[in-house]
């Protein structure tokens, strides 16, 4: 039987099933196509969403040519004259090459000179500069205190030594601090701590160094309970989840938890930690806050807003946006529409914040020039969802309805003045986060991964208060023990640069240092 007879010979249910494979084929193969650029665009792609569009389509992209009908007289153009800067003397320009504050030491190197007769003389000096480095300097101090005698009756006197963070611990408090930082905030694993100590001949177990880790985070929980009370008080607040590898399920097997980074309006920021993404945890963390929440499209988050009346939930149009990007390869002409109406938004809402400071009159603009453009965003969007037809699975059909199924929320920001469009500014104090998962990989256990949150709240949060970690840490580990509970608050990055950055506690070596330096 020839192939026209075969086709002559099908029923209509073999081709409307043969149809239906197909389309069901056609469909795999898109979303294996999706799934293959994803993971192109991960592995060798660009990280960053920025998305040049030149409005006179002139701009070359990096690997394009110019039309070769454009002749090399054509692409010159005349330079105009410009004055150089005259070049300062060698020393000076070494100096201004390695740029570095008065707080580095300095230590002076003199050259000796070929021996002087009766037709020289020294007229002056040149000075160069090197940047050098002592390896793991640590620094042992040695408490010599004198013995008194009481000649009368015999009694003996000794001055104490300086009372440590960590009761009778061997570690000063410059210790804590640094080891703190260079886990937290540089990423070194302790285990690579330990190695360094190692190698500056500093021998002390492993398990000592996780300890002194873990006192000093109970030390700093009271701050950090503080530091999330202050930013629930904020009128709003960002919030996201990301996972870390937390506790042993079984044998070569971690469990997943989350931290749950807050960001408040004063610039302040807490990482609470969960074992699990249960929608219970949102409730429990933020009970008694009353404000504008903004948050990506993770529906816990709105289930909370819903129960508690004096919430307001807002959307993220960032996360929406990448909703469009992932349809691009399939939908190009309509994705590129709607990229071009955010992209618009972001424009808009960027000239009026640089303008303005006043709320009431940002808010009134917002009305006239932000409104029309989100109007004519979600207009446009429902009516190609009712004109093209476009199946279900289709990515643009997918990101379509999540953006109208969050019209309420990513609306908000039209209403209150203080909220922004995005949770960008949340998701770039998350990156440390991420950074350290690549070097510490995990946490042996879940009270480990409550730590990291303490000791990254306090660390992200003076780096938005624009706080030198190191003194933070220093004073406030030798502080804690006397300052009344009652004012604990003071003692968050916020507060404690107001309140006490001007003259800071130092460390023995520090104070050393000072006075070496004075």
């Amino acid at each position: 039987m020839s192939h026209d007879e075969r086709a002559q010979a099908m029923t209509k249910d073999e081709i409307v099933s043969l149809l239906v494979t197909h389309e069901q084929l056609a469909q795999q193969r898109d979303d294996l196509k999706r799934q293959l650029d994803w993971l192109k665009q991960q592995l060798f792609g660009s990280k960053s969403e920025r998305r040049f569009v030149d409005p006179d389509g002139r701009q070359l992209t990096l690997g394009e040519n110019p039309d070769s009908s454009t002749s090399a007289e054509e692409s010159t153009t005349t330079v105009a004259a410009h004055s150089r800067r005259k070049h300062p003397p060698q020393e000076q320009a070494q100096a201004d090459a390695l740029r570095f504050d008065p707080s580095v030491p300095v230590e002076e190197v003199r050259l000796s000179h070929p021996a002087l007769d009766e037709e020289h003389e020294v007229i002056g000096e040149k000075i160069s500069y090197r940047l050098a480095q002592r390896p793991a300097a640590y620094v042992v101090l040695k408490y010599i205190r004198p013995v008194i005698k009481k000649k009368s009756d015999g009694a003996l006197v000794c001055p104490s030594v300086p009372a440590a963070v960590l009761g009778k611990s061997l570690a000063d408090v410059s210790l804590l601090a640094s080891m703190v930082i260079d886990k937290f905030l540089f990423h070194l694993p302790l285990y690579r701590q330990h190695q360094r100590m190692e190698a500056a001949g500093i021998h002390l177990a492993r398990s000592t160094l996780t300890g002194l880790i873990h006192r000093t985070g109970d030390l700093l929980e009271p701050i950090y309970l503080a530091l999330l009370a202050s930013i629930l008080r904020s009128l709003v607040i960002a919030m996201d989840e990301t996972p870390i590898k937390a506790g042993v399920q079984s044998q070569g097997k971690m469990k997943t938890g989350y931290f749950w980074p807050i960001y408040g309006d004063r610039a302040e920021i807490v990482f609470p930690f969960a074992p699990t993404r249960a929608a219970s945890f949102v409730t429990e963390t933020l009970q008694g806050f009353g404000g504008v929440l903004l948050t990506d499209g993770y529906v816990a988050y709105e289930r909370y807003a819903a129960q508690v009346n004096s919430v307001v939930h807002a959307q993220c149009w960032s996360h929406t946006r990448r909703q469009f990007l992932q349809a691009e390869q399939i939908e190009p002409e309509l994705t590129a529409k709607a990229l071009e109406l955010i992209g618009r938004m972001y424009a808009t809402e960027a000239r009026l914040r640089s303008k303005l400071t006043d709320e009431t009159k940002s808010l009134e603009l917002r009305a006239v020039e932000c409104r029309p453009i989100v109007d004519e965003f979600f207009e446009w969007l429902k009516d190609t969802l009712q004109q093209r037809v476009l199946l279900p699975r289709n990515p643009f059909t997918e990101a379509a309805h999540y953006a109208l199924s969050r019209e309420r929320g990513l609306r908000v920001f039209l209403e209150h003045p203080g909220v922004p469009m995005d949770t960008n500014h949340l998701e770039r104090q998350i990156r440390p986060i991420a950074i350290g998962r690549k070097n510490w990989m995990f946490c042996w256990t879940e009270i480990g991964a409550r730590y990291v949150g303490i000791f990254q709240s306090l660390l992200a949060s003076c780096r938005l208060q624009g706080v030198d970690p190191y003194s933070y840490l220093v004073d406030v580990l030798q502080r804690v023990e006397s300052h009344p509970m009652s004012q604990v608050e003071l003692l968050t990055p916020r507060l404690w640069k107001k309140n006490f950055a001007d003259n800071p506690l130092r460390s023995a070596i520090d104070k050393r240092f000072v006075n070496a330096s004075a």
